[in-house]
C-alpha cells in the first residue's frame, strides 16, 4: 500500500493579474521529515505556503495535506497544520499564556487541555517564567518562540514555517533550530520550511527545494546537491572578456564545475582551490579578464543557487 504523504502538490500555478508567481510547482514530504523550500524574496515561497494553508485557492494544479485536498477539504486540512508565518501577530494586550488558551479556544480545546497544552509548550520555548507578561514587553526572539508555541496548540501533524528565523540574532536563530530538530525527531512532526538562509536548509532540512521567479529549480538533499559542485569554491569578481575565461576555464581538468552570472561574478568548483589559484589568475590575465576579488571556501547551498540561477541570494 503507497505511503501517504503528509505534503503532496502537482503542478501548482497561482497568478495575481499577468503576474505567475507559482508556476508549475510539485513538491512532496514524507511522515516526519524537513523540506525546505530555499529561495530569495519574491521567489514564490509565501504564495506556495498560503495555497497549502487554503489562504489561497490556486488556478491550477493540485495540492493535498495528509491525504486531505486543499481545496475540496480546507477544514480537513487546517485541523492537521499548524503555520508561524514571517511577521509576528500576537496581541500586545494579552499574557502569553493567553495568547496560547485562545488559540486553544479556536481549535475547539476543552479548558484543562488547554491549560495543560499550553504549559508544555511554553516549558518548551522557554517562556514559562513570562507567561503572566504581556505580550508587547516580549523582545522579537520571545514574540517569535510563542508563535511556535502557538501553531502547536493543536498539535499538527504538519508545521508550517514562513522564514522562522528572519531578523532574529544568532542565539535565538539557535533556539529555533533547536525546536524544529526536536519537534522532527522527538514527535515525528512533518515540517515545511521556507527561508532565504542557506545555512538553515543546509543544517535542518531532509529535502531541498530551490525556487527562482516561482519555479523549482534545483531540488535533492542538501549534500547531494552540494558534493556535485566540487572539492572547493573559488569566488572571483572581475571584469573584462568573462566568455573567453569561461571557455578556457571549461578546458582543465581539474576544474569541476563552472558557473558565472554573465556579469563580473563566477563560482568554480575545483579539487583543491590553495593549489589552483594561481593558475586560475594566469589564466584569466591571458584571457583578459581581471580579477578584482578571490575567496575559496567550501561548496554551500549558495553556489547551488548561483549555479542554477546566476545570482546571488540576496539578489
Amino acid at each position: 500500500m503507497a505511503e501517504t504523504m503528509a505534503i503532496q502538490t502537482d503542478g501548482l500555478q497561482k497568478y495575481f493579474g499577468d503576474v505567475k508567481a507559482v508556476d508549475g510547482v510539485s513538491i512532496s514530504a514524507s511522515k516526519g521529515k524537513v523540506v525546505a523550500l530555499l529561495g530569495p524574496n519574491g521567489a514564490g515561497k509565501t504564495t506556495i505556503i498560503n495555497l497549502l494553508t487554503t489562504q489561497l485557492i490556486q488556478d491550477s494544479g493540485r495540492a493535498t495535506v495528509m491525504g486531505f485536498n486543499t481545496v475540496e477539504s480546507p477544514k480537513d486540512v487546517r485541523r492537521r497544520l499548524g503555520i508561524t508565518f514571517q511577521e509576528t501577530s500576537v496581541d500586545p494586550a494579552l499574557t502569553g499564556v493567553q495568547v496560547l488558551h485562545f488559540s486553544g479556544e479556536l481549535y475547539g480545546m476543552k479548558r484543562r487541555e488547554r491549560k495543560v497544552r499550553a504549559t508544555e509548550l511554553l516549558e518548551m520555548v522557554g517562556l514559562t517564567d513570562a507567561a503572566k507578561r504581556k505580550t508587547k514587553t516580549y523582545s522579537g526572539g520571545m514574540k517569535r518562540r510563542l508563535e511556535l508555541a502557538r501553531s502547536l496548540m493543536n498539535t499538527p501533524d504538519v508545521l508550517v514555517l514562513d522564514e522562522p528565523t528572519l531578523g532574529l540574532d544568532p542565539q535565538t536563530r539557535a533556539k529555533i533550530w533547536e525546536y524544529i530538530t526536536r519537534l522532527k525527531e522527538e514527535f515525528g512532526m512533518t515540517l515545511l520550511l521556507t527561508t532565504h538562509y542557506m545555512d538553515e536548509a543546509e543544517q535542518l532540512s531532509d529535502h531541498v527545494y530551490i525556487i527562482d521567479h516561482g519555479k523549482i529549480v534545483r531540488e535533492g538533499r542538501a549534500d547531494e546537491l552540494i558534493r556535485d559542485l566540487g572539492d572547493d569554491t573559488v569566488r572571483l569578481q572581475g571584469t573584462g572578456d568573462i566568455s573567453s575565461f569561461v571557455k578556457e576555464l571549461e578546458k582543465l581538468a581539474y576544474i569541476q564545475s563552472v558557473h558565472s552570472s554573465g556579469g563580473e561574478s563566477m563560482h568554480l568548483g575545483v579539487d583543491s582551490g590553495q593549489k589552483r589559484v594561481p593558475g586560475i589568475l594566469a589564466l584569466a590575465a591571458s584571457c583578459g579578464f581581471t580579477i578584482s576579488e578571490v575567496a575559496i571556501d567550501r561548496p554551500n547551498l549558495g553556489d547551488v543557487f548561483f549555479g542554477v540561477t546566476g545570482r546571488e541570494i540576496q539578489e
